[in-house]
């Protein structure tokens, strides 16, 4: 027997084919309040979507700790060789919007959830270990100029390189994104990474340094332009599909979790400066430590429900993990729960998908679609037996030095990385990177723009700012000063 189709609020649904009318000819009726309410709420099915990342996929899974971690951080979840906790992933495109195909070229988000015994533990990060940006201020200027021109509302070439040839510091990420991690094969063959430089403690309250990265178990693998771009033409959603096909098929993605761990004074120390997130922390100097694993085997039953109102922040921390001075992570641990605040309301924490495994108590209250009260005491502090601050969750201390002011955040070597990054590249990659380049700063019309751009190339290595030169018929002259 068939399920009986019910109103919201579980009336019997009599017609649902057929708006009532006066006479077979109309009009329709005022009084039909079930055509009414199946208007009203298709009117408010869509939220807002992500300002960033709004095009995405998402699975659920398992992490399995293969290594105790009680050395370096009490955090629960990295503590017991073993532990198995439940996770939440989502990988995103940074620049498009909803439908926008998922094959072009863009940085991936990659944002993993721990469902920990002590709460949600969010780790937000991108496919590439660094970022364009360093400072909060810039980020909102950054992603306008990857999104719509306000006067033809297209995107332009013109309006990301003319920011990035004004943001040296943006130069290690470019040369990330214009080669050929810039357009990974599958959401399942590129690695992830936290980032940013994140602190951990252990339970005698000795601190470290820590970066993490996720080696993707079925290798990385890219596309060139041409098979990005006729996979755009022919399927819009072809991450997507990948990844939700592949976990269909039985064939569980997984990727190892490793991290990197800086003794506390040391990576103060460090020759570059860790905070500093357009900087990456050489894996001769501080190999990757194997820590774990997690596996992908369940796909979203719901997509809406499950990765749309997935809200990821990295400021969601469990005790024994911390933030760092990261200019651009302080930023963040405001704008990601703001941004959600907005998208999916105030109590957006409640919803199935956000909600950890333990319990919640605290003193907010109401506001909308708040669900699940009771009528215990709603302030603090009170003398009626309410949950009490737990000191053992106490950030730990950073010593700070200065004068306020708008100060330039880090060190002014904006090249050498980058120019590393170019010459660890084979012959054949830089042959894909000037000609993606050559292919997208070379539409500009602005002169000045790809010769301001040129330069940071050249200084970074001038093998890599004379090739691009040369693609570009740009005087070597211009570039050299």
């Amino acid at each position: 027997m068939n399920t009986k189709l019910t109103t919201n609020e579980g009336q019997p649904w009599a017609d649902n084919n057929h708006s009532q009318t006066a006479g077979k000819r109309g009009p329709v009726l005022m009084q039909d309040y079930q055509l009414l309410e199946k208007l009203a709420h298709f009117n408010r099915e869509r939220i807002p979507e992500r300002v960033v990342h709004a095009k995405g996929a998402g699975a659920k899974g398992t992490f399995t700790l293969s290594k105790d971690m009680s050395q370096y951080t009490k955090a629960d979840v990295f503590n017991g060789s073993g532990k198995q906790t439940p996770v939440l992933i989502r990988f995103s495109q940074v620049a498009g919007e909803l439908g926008y195909p998922d094959t072009l070229r863009d940085v991936r988000g990659y944002a993993l959830r721990f469902y920990t015994n002590e709460g949600n533990y969010d780790i937000v990060g991108n496919n590439t270990p660094v970022f364009f940006v360093n400072d909060p201020l810039k980020f909102p200027d950054f992603i306008h100029s990857q999104k719509r021109d306000p006067a033809t509302h297209l995107r332009t070439q013109e309006m990301q390189w003319d920011f990035w040839s004004h943001s040296p510091e943006s130069l290690h990420q470019v040369t990330y994104l214009m080669g050929d991690r810039g357009n990974p094969a599958s959401y399942r063959t590129m690695n992830g990474y936290g980032s940013h430089t994140f602190k951990w403690v252990n339970a005698q309250g000795e601190q470290f340094w820590v970066k993490y990265h996720f080696v993707s178990a079925q290798g990385v693998k890219n596309m060139t332009n041409e098979q990005a771009a006729k996979t755009a033409s022919e399927d819009t959603d072809y991450l997507l599909h990948d990844l939700y096909d592949a976990i269909e098929r039985k064939d569980y993605p997984s990727w190892k979790v490793c991290v990197q761990i800086l003794p506390y004074e040391e990576g103060l120390n460090y020759k570059y400066d860790i905070f500093d997130v357009t900087k990456t922390v050489s894996k001769k100097d501080y190999p990757r430590i194997e820590i774990g694993e997690f596996t992908l085997n369940e796909n979203p039953v719901n997509y809406f429900d499950e990765v749309e109102e997935a809200a990821f922040s990295p400021a969601n921390f469990v005790p024994g993990i911390e933030p760092s001075p990261d200019k651009l992570l302080q930023g963040r641990l405001f704008g990601y729960k703001d941004a959600e605040r907005y998208r999916l309301g105030a109590n957006y924490e409640q919803l199935p998908i956000n909600r950890p495994v333990n319990e919640v108590h605290n003193y907010e209250r109401d506001g909308f679609m708040s669900q699940g009260q009771d009528g215990s005491v709603n302030y603090e502090p009170n003398s009626h037996d309410g949950p009490v601050e737990d000191h053992d969750a106490r950030m730990h201390p950073d010593a700070v030095e200065g004068v306020t002011e708008y100060s330039q955040p880090y060190e002014v070597d904006h090249y050498s990385q980058a120019g590393d990054l170019y010459r660890l590249m084979s012959a054949d990659e830089k042959d894909r990177l000037i000609q993606t380049i050559t292919d997208t700063l070379g539409t500009v019309e602005n002169q000045d723009i790809k010769i301001l751009q040129t330069r940071q190339f050249y200084r970074a290595d001038h093998d890599y700012g004379e090739r691009v030169a040369q693609a570009l018929n740009l005087p070597l002259a211009s570039i050299q000063e």
